[in-house]
Order: C-alpha cells, then sequence, then structure tokens
C-alpha cells in the first residue's frame, strides 16, 4: 500500500520536489530497485490475452520475461540496477496482511461470478487482483539475475527501508519502487515508473525529500508523522482526516501528540489502543542492511546457463535470450564512462555563488583575452 495519498499531495504543495526524467538520463547511476514491487508489476502487466504467461506445464513465467527485458533496457541506459528484496515483515505489519487476504478472498469470490457470467472484462480484472508475489518468483528471480550478472540484496525486512538505507550511504543514486513509504524511511531520491512497461511511454517521476520538507517546511519526523496521518502499513488512521485535512494538522501542531490534544473526538475517530509512536519509530529506525558490509559488483552476464535455465527450463526463445545477453555483455563494455557530476561536487546554489566581476579595461582587457602562456597554464590548473 505504501503511504496512501503521498503522491498526490506532494504534487500539491511541493510541486518543486518532483521532476520528471527519461531513463536514458540515468546514464551512469547505481539504482536501488524494490524487487518484490517490480515483480508484482511484472505479473500484472507481462500477460497475453489478459492471462500471465505460462510454461506448457503451467509454471508462470510473466515474471522473468519482465525482469530479463526490463533489467536489459536499464543496462542498455547505463543504469547500473541492484535489486533488493524483502525480508521477513515486521510484526506491526501483519494488521495489513490481514487485510490484503480478506481482499484477495473477495476477489476471488467476484472473479468466479464473472467467469460464470462470462465477463470476460471482469475476470481480467479480478484475476489482476489476486496476483501475489510468491517465495518461488523470488527465488527464480535471484537466479535470473545472477545470471545476468546483476547484483542483488536480501533485505532483513523492508525493501525499501534497505533501499533508503543504501541510498543515504552513497552506494546509490535514488530508490526506485512504486510504494511512497520510501520517503518516509528517509531515501533522498524516489523513484517512480523506472520498472514500469516501455508500452505506457511514461516519464520517471523524480521525488526529491529535502525539497519535500523544504517546500512543506518541515522536518524528517513532522514528514513521518504526516504519512502516519496520510495512511500507512502499520497502523490505522484517525477517520475523518483527509490529505488536506492531515498537513493542515501537522503544520499546525507539528506532531501526532499535539494533534490529538487539539482535534475534536467527536468529529474525528481516533482508533483504540492507536499504534503511531511504534509505526513511527520503524520509520526512523528500521532493520536494514549493513551498508558498510555491501560491496556492489556487476558482472559477465552467463549466457549458456541462461539459454538452460530461460529457454530448457522455462520455454523462452533461444535466439531472444542469447540476443538479450548479448546487449548486456555490450552495454557492460560501453557504460564505463562515468557521469561529469561524479566530478564535480556542488557547494552553493547558482545565485548565491555569483560574485560580480570586476571592470576590466585598457591593457588590461587585451591581456586578459590573449593571456601570458604561464597565465594560461595556472587558470587551468586551478
Amino acid at each position: 500500500m505504501g503511504i496512501q495519498g503521498l503522491a498526490k499531495l506532494i504534487a500539491d504543495i511541493a510541486p518543486g520536489a518532483i521532476r520528471e526524467q527519461e531513463l536514458k538520463n540515468y546514464f551512469g547511476r547505481k539504482i536501488a530497485i524494490d524487487a518484490s514491487m517490480s515483480i508484482y508489476q511484472f505479473l500484472i502487466a507481462v500477460r497475453h490475452d489478459g492471462q500471465v504467461l505460462q510454461t506448457e506445464s503451467g509454471e508462470t513465467t510473466s515474471h522473468l520475461m519482465g525482469m530479463f527485458y526490463r533489467t536489459i533496457r536499464m543496462v542498455e541506459s547505463g543504469i547500473k540496477p541492484v535489486y533488493v528484496f524483502d525480508g521477513k515483515p515486521p510484526d506491526m505489519k501483519s494488521g495489513e496482511l490481514a487485510k490484503r487476504n480478506e481482499r484477495r478472498s473477495e476477489a476471488e469470490k467476484q472473479l468466479a461470478q464473472a467467469q460464470e457470467a462470462g465477463d470476460s472484462e471482469n475476470v481480467e480484472r479480478f484475476n489482476k487482483r489476486l496476483v501475489k508475489v510468491t517465495k518461488q518468483h523470488n527465488e527464480e528471480c535471484k537466479t535470473l539475475l545472477t545470471l545476468m550478472g546483476i547484483p542483488y540484496l536480501e533485505a532483513p525486512c523492508e525493501a525499501e527501508a534497505s533501499c533508503a538505507a543504501l541510498v543515504k550511504s552513497g552506494k546509490v543514486y535514488g530508490t526506485a519502487t512504486e510504494d511512497m513509504d520510501g520517503l518516509a524511511f528517509g531515501t533522498t531520491i524516489l523513484l517512480r515508473r523506472m520498472t514500469a512497461s516501455e508500452a505506457k511511454k511514461l516519464p520517471i517521476q523524480e521525488f526529491h525529500l529535502n525539497k519535500i520538507l523544504q517546500e512543506t517546511g518541515l522536518s524528517q519526523e513532522e514528514f513521518i508523522d504526516l504519512c502516519i496521518l496520510l495512511g500507512c502499513d502499520y497502523c490505522e488512521t484517525i477517520r475523518g482526516i483527509g490529505p488536506k485535512r492531515a498537513i493542515e494538522l501537522i503544520r499546525q501542531h507539528r506532531c501526532i501528540e499535539e494533534v490529538l490534544k487539539h482535534i475534536d473526538g467527536n468529529k474525528y475517530t481516533v482508533p483504540g489502543d492507536w499504534a503511531y509512536s511504534q509505526a513511527r519509530s520503524l520509520f526512523l529506525t528500521p532493520d536494514v542492511v549493513n551498508v558498510d558490509d555491501v560491496e556492489l559488483k556487476w558482472t559477465e552476464p552467463e549466457e549458456d546457463k541462461l539459454v538452460s535455465f530461460l529457454c530448457e527450463d522455462k520455454g523462452f526463445s533461444e535466439d531472444r535470450i542469447r540476443n538479450g545477453a548479448k546487449k548486456l555483455v555490450r552495454s557492460r563494455q560501453g557504460s564505463t564512462q562515468g557521469r561529469l557530476d561524479d566530478f564535480f561536487k556542488v557547494t552553493g546554489s547558482l545565485t548565491s555563488a555569483k560574485r560580480k566581476e570586476p571592470v576590466v579595461s585598457g591593457s588590461a582587457k587585451k591581456r586578459s583575452r590573449g593571456g601570458s602562456t604561464n597565465a594560461g597554464k595556472s587558470r587551468r590548473g586551478k
């Protein structure tokens, strides 16, 4: 679920925090990708006649097809992806997981009714609602990434939290996910649509946390409280408080404790034993990978093993898989050049750094245009 309504709220109250980019603009960037979210997207989007792709024996392959080709597309654009897989969900997420199971059970009933009525449109819709990323999906994708030479990590808990830790440590540029709770975990840059289908032709949305805090006037702790009021995976919300009212209350009272003191209990329903403080702690101090021990390595793909895994085992076209492997090799050979902004560090804004140039006239102006050899060398050496 992530944070309910956060993306739209940011667009309304902090539009300067969102940029739109093309995939090619991330050349040379290392990106941490929420693996489970990506696999879920592939299971939803990579289909034929509304059905997931399968082997002759009925094994699902949509997730492998999506991860193989989308990862190649990123590598061809000069991106260095690292996938991060979820670990054990926190105990506080059990309520949200139970709700998801209830929604899945309801979707199963609606699917059966649609099938009985011959309603193909609703059959496809309810089939998608039943999509769930399984342990087998994860393990197969890990095998695929290993054979492609793409690194992955297993988070001890939530993948988005470990992605954020990698970003904050400088190991990667940003977190690619559709769930906005990456910002609550403190990722400085969150990228949406990076693993979306090329067919949609949507630009990548880049959310900058520092700009969000600057334009909203909130600290990170206050921003987390805003996210909890909006609705997160770890606790319930106050009934009757929507996004607009939530930001008003946090700006006025600065924390949930003060909000609770000032809201009308008859108008707004506060959950009993509301675990907002525990949710806050989970966002502030999550269980994450030890970034000091993380060493990210991108290696050559193992073409023959890819063919064995995807073609012999999963029924993929051998020509296409070999072509894909060769694209990975070519892209690795052509992506050794670094980004210019990796060599230059920004020390201030252009406005603050601008200085008034001295007036130069006469012979001094001529010297400034021509300059002596030594002077030219001195300037170039700075």
